[in-house]
């Protein structure tokens, strides 16, 4: 049974690194936001999971969380961002997909290089969730990096979360009060940064950083 519970785990956590990839690969927004619900999906079947084999129902309420804001009221209203802002559909991927998505296959392999013998000793559960999630997040530092858009920096940010969730899941869980604060503080940000993200549309008509470096340019 034990086994069982591993290979599900290992199932669940490969799936999101999975959907980051689809990430990494897709280059329209609507698409963009679409994968990013589907990716905090496998983050709640994930954390759901691991609250079964752990026996930790708190891992439930993040598990309810991840499943009502950020697969369900964020890419809403993303959606609504994008249309209100009426931004470009196509997303501009510095260096190509196809060098991207090495680089992508580059950090994985790196992630399971270095964690699983730095936590040789620990809990299988934890060893492999700690690996995924550690590509995980680099994947999202990735996406960051090679996206000229705000928006999908922003969805490149939340997806790096999901990983540092995942790890905190998987090492034995984390206390209620502070996936609370996660959530709320992720609530928070996302408010912010729609709230600059019209400001900006709304003084430069554009959310392309790679313009707005640009447009500062010219003013000096």
């Amino acid at each position: 049974m034990e086994h069982l519970n591993l290979d599900v785990a290992q199932l669940l956590a490969g799936s999101l690194v999975l959907v980051s990839f689809m990430l990494l690969y897709q280059d329209r927004l609507s698409g963009l936001i679409n994968i990013f619900a589907l990716h905090a999906v496998a983050l709640t079947l994930s954390v759901a999971w691991q609250a079964y084999v752990q026996h930790a129902p708190h891992l439930y309420v993040t598990a309810g969380i991840a499943l009502i804001f950020k697969a369900t009221i964020i890419p809403v209203a993303l959606r609504r961002i994008v249309k209100q802002l009426r931004i470009h559909r196509t997303v501009e991927i510095v260096g190509g997909i196809g060098p991207t998505m090495f680089l992508g296959m580059f950090l994985v392999a790196l992630s399971l290089v270095v964690m699983l013998p730095a936590t040789a000793s620990a809990d299988p559960f934890a060893r492999e969730d700690l690996a995924f999630a550690l590509a995980i997040v680099l994947l999202g530092l990735l996406m960051m990096v090679t996206r000229r858009n705000a928006v999908s920096q922003i969805i490149g940010f939340m997806s790096l979360e999901n990983g540092l969730i995942l790890a905190a899941a998987g090492a034995d869980g984390m206390p209620l009060v502070v996936e609370i604060s996660v959530a709320l503080s992720v609530l928070v940000a996302f408010i912010v940064i729609g709230i600059f993200l019209f400001r900006i549309r709304e003084r430069f008509d554009t959310v392309d950083l790679f313009e707005l470096d640009r447009v500062r340019g010219e003013k000096r």
